[in-house]
């Protein structure tokens, strides 16, 4: 996924082989069941619980496996390379336990806040490290709320020990198979603000939590994205995943916690270009009788074509998410929201180009390419970072400062 010759440590080695490993004999041999079913991908998920990767995002001193920033970013790309229903969901999952963890660790709080916070969060890590837990980050309401632009309008109450929660999710990727949702609400006021946002684990058998809707879209499909009605749903205190009003922070300080996404169609781009050129050299399995494509200079100039741009999004990928930080410069979060429009629609740019390369047999459900263009299409409209809100960031703040409008003094 990342090239020849890139610098990786030990420990990044160790698990970008063992992503190859549990995605060639796991998630490759399933992904089109998980397409054509829209089901969730329960035994993908069996199998990396047992590969130790559901704790891929915990830090080692709570048992997990101690990823930062940028090897999980790979990592994930690793399995997009292999399925990308699993990999999407596998994202929120995984984001769940870097936001409370490393990325929390980086914000500013007060001494009870971070005592709190330390607690709270090592019952989480021992969720998912001692029992296997699952956990989902629903974002959308069909507001402006993912993209930042209002407070969210579920609601939080404080109540008694815990928290009261009303409204709902939609496309809530693993909707009927986590443990426990990550639910981003607004603690109720006379005044809501994004200040008040909380972010706060909901158990997936709370009283009052339904799952409800049709799920049948045009790709992601295993991603079982449905929508969440939550009608008093009482939450405790402890299984808040941030203390009140530090998401708010970490929304302003950490951008490159919402270009998570990306790592999946990264991926996918990389697979079709991986297909294509085993399609040309007649080493594809389910072709039948292999025949050899390679010869033709249409085909060898498409590959070059493909090449090319897998290679200019790769280096955006490599250089954006070494950029993660608190607090990056203008440049680095520009690079960002290139990076991540770039690799949103570069991947199913990529996919189209192989399935004219390839030709026909590419649109039959036997082989991946179809699948792979469905699925490539469904990025650039998830929400927070959208194709169209990276466009507007990049502009916006490339021609304004911080705080500038046309009726500042020139």
């Amino acid at each position: 996924m990342v090239g020849e010759h890139f610098p990786l440590t030990d420990d990044q080695q160790n698990l970008l082989s063992l992503a190859e490993q549990v995605g060639r004999e796991s998630l490759a041999p399933r992904a089109a069941r998980w397409d054509r079913e829209a089901s969730f991908p329960f035994e993908n998920y069996h199998d990396m619980r047992r590969a130790g990767l559901l704790g891929l995002c915990i830090p080692k001193a709570h048992g997990g496996l101690g990823a930062d920033y940028a090897t999980y970013m790979m990592v994930s790309a690793e399995l997009g390379r292999h399925c990308g229903a699993t990999a999407l969901t596998f994202n929120m999952h995984s984001c769940s336990m870097m936001w409370t963890g490393i990325l929390a660790d980086d914000l500013d709080m007060s001494d009870a806040q971070r005592a709190e916070h330390l607690r709270y969060r090592e019952h989480h890590f021992e969720r998912v490290v001692r029992d296997g837990a699952i956990y989902a980050q629903p974002f959308s309401e069909g507001s402006a709320a993912a993209a930042g632009k209002a407070p969210f309008g579920t609601t939080a109450t404080k109540v008694a020990g815990g928290w009261r929660i009303n409204g709902r999710k939609i496309f809530a990727s693993l909707s009927g198979a986590a443990n426990y949702y990550g639910v981003l609400c607004t603690e109720e006021s006379a005044a809501p603000s994004m200040r008040d946002t909380l972010y706060i684990a909901v158990p997936g058998d709370a009283p009052g939590l339904t799952v409800t809707g049709e799920w049948d879209p045009l790709g992601m499909r295993g991603t079982v994205s449905r929508t969440l009605i939550f009608k008093d749903v009482f939450v405790a205190d402890e299984l808040q995943l941030m203390p009140r009003g530090v998401y708010y922070q970490a929304a302003g300080r950490w951008p490159h916690m919402f270009m998570t996404l990306a790592p999946t169609y990264m991926g996918i781009a990389q697979a079709a270009y991986d297909f294509t050129v085993q399609y040309l050299r007649g080493e594809a399995p389910g072709m039948g009788a292999p025949v050899k494509r390679r010869m033709y200079p249409t085909k060898q100039i498409a590959v070059a074509q493909m090449h090319i741009m897998l290679e200019q999004t790769r280096a955006l990928f490599l250089r954006a998410i070494q950029d993660a930080r608190i607090d990056p410069g203008k440049e680095a979060r520009l690079r960002a929201y290139a990076a991540q429009y770039t690799i949103m629609e570069n991947a199913n740019a990529l996919c189209q180009l192989a399935i004219r390369t390839c030709g026909g047999q590419s649109m039959l459900k036997t082989l991946p390419l179809e699948r792979l263009y469905r699925d490539s299409r469904c990025g650039a409209l998830m929400l927070p970072w959208t194709a169209e809100l990276c466009l507007d960031r990049i502009g916006r703040e490339t021609l304004y400062e911080a705080g500038e409008s046309d009726d500042s003094p020139a």
